[in-house]
């Protein structure tokens, strides 16, 4: 990683730089363990004033602390951190007043603007600000570099002058691994031994090598009431990976189609022997038998009895599959599987967040879904229709249809964990 700060004037030089921004009382709490984080469990403690107290250094920094933590709980209470306006990125030719030696084609231009961290920090950039790229190839091996900014509190900072007013401050910094919990992205430049230069992308959408990607910045928006984690479980069977991406599709849809949810970027591929435990929901398709060990089927029980989904998802043909779930659900779990007509009217699966009264028809066959316990069957290949198929055939309403059940699959998963969660002793909520 390297890093840069600017001081007062913007100066380059080849060590640190130091960036002043305009000051705002904001909060300032740690970022937990989740993306979109609810604050500390921690009692505030405000100054009791009264006629005669005296004030002195401690008491008044004591008394705007406290407020600053407020804002803070409010802020992570309700949004999560991003990008405000501006800051883009741009290739620019190497300045004139840098050294020689520095004159090269990995300079970028940071346009003003305006992003808000994790813990509620603002990022201001008054002006435009020249930074150069400095990863050095090894190999043949491309790599990743992100462009960050992140805050930095200047009264933690070192060897600084004790002054009446001081500006908050922050770094840009330039990483060969993923940002961070502090860090705001600022773009991300995939560099190639012979494509060392910086460039802009002919295609924005589809930059390649060497071109700035502006694809993966955050912006500040609402605070999701969780983001879920999916995963497709792998086995012995040719067919065990269909619906992979479009599996992913499905979580692309969740932000635009049902807000108060988000889907996770990454969907691992996972087996038996994974800890199973960081999941809300487990994909399995295919067409062969489910056969668990007795040490698979432990780590299964113990992950549905946590609040884990395991959504198996199959063709209709599938007899060995389907028979299987159902048997292990019925003769090992016990808690037979029911079809979801059999079930109660307002049961979540057909209503929240989207009403069914009947369930999608996807390749002329309408989906049967089955429930028990943790474990959810849909007979008729669901995710197939979730993304885009081979001949780009599928209707928009076939598509969309399907995905609001997914949705409505992963709202159920969600809820049910939380449910089960909020039972055990000294849970906080974090998960």
């Amino acid at each position: 990683m390297r890093g840069a700060w600017c001081v007062k004037h913007l100066q380059l030089t080849t060590s640190h730089y130091l960036l002043p921004i305009t000051h705002y009382l904001l909060p300032n709490f740690y970022y937990m363990t989740r993306p979109f984080p609810t604050p500390p469990i921690n009692p505030f403690e405000r100054l009791q004033v009264a006629d005669g107290l005296l004030i002195n250094a401690e008491r008044w920094r004591h008394a705007h602390s406290y407020h600053r933590q407020r804002q803070n709980v409010h802020y992570q209470s309700l949004n999560q951190p991003g990008i405000v306006c501006g800051l883009g990125v741009r290739a620019i030719a190497a300045p004139k007043e840098v050294a020689a030696e520095y004159r090269n084609q990995s300079w970028v231009q940071i346009q003003p603007g305006i992003a808000i961290d994790l813990a509620g920090n603002p990022i201001v950039l008054p002006k435009p600000f020249n930074f150069r790229i400095t990863t050095e190839l090894q190999d043949s091996e491309p790599v990743m570099v992100y462009v960050v900014a992140r805050y930095r509190d200047p009264d933690e900072l070192e060897a600084q002058k004790p002054r009446e007013i001081v500006q908050e401050m922050f770094r840009i910094d330039e990483k060969s691994s993923l940002p961070d919990i502090w860090d705001v992205e600022l773009c991300r430049i995939r560099l190639q031994i012979d494509k060392k230069a910086i460039t802009q992308p002919a295609d924005a959408f589809f930059p390649g090598y060497g071109d700035i990607d502006l694809r993966y910045r955050s912006q500040v928006q609402a605070r999701p009431q969780a983001l879920l984690r999916v995963a497709q479980v792998s086995r012995d069977d040719s067919e065990s990976s269909q619906n992979f991406f479009n599996l992913s599709y499905l979580l692309q849809a969740v932000e635009a189609l049902y807000s108060p949810l988000r889907g996770g970027e990454i969907i691992d591929r996972v087996d038996w022997t994974t800890d199973l435990q960081i999941y809300d929901l487990l994909y399995l398709t295919g067409k062969q038998k489910l056969s668990l060990d007795a040490t698979e089927f432990k780590a299964l029980k113990s992950y549905l009895q946590s609040g884990g989904i395991l959504f198996v998802d199959v063709l209709s043909e599938a007899t060995e599959l389907i028979e299987s779930v159902q048997s292990l659900a019925a003769q090992e779990l016990k808690t037979p599987l029911k079809p979801l007509e059999q079930l109660r009217r307002d049961h979540p699966l057909r209503t929240r967040p989207f009403l069914f009264a009947a369930l999608p028809l996807v390749s002329q066959q309408t989906i049967q879904l089955l429930c028990g316990g943790g474990l959810i069957l849909a007979i008729g290949n669901l995710g197939s229709a979730w993304g885009l198929d081979e001949g780009l055939s599928l209707s928009r309403v076939t598509i969309r249809t399907a995905q609001e059940l997914g949705i409505n699959i992963l709202h159920y998963a969600w809820k049910r964990r939380q449910l089960m969660h909020l039972q055990k002793e000294d849970y906080s909520g974090q998960w």
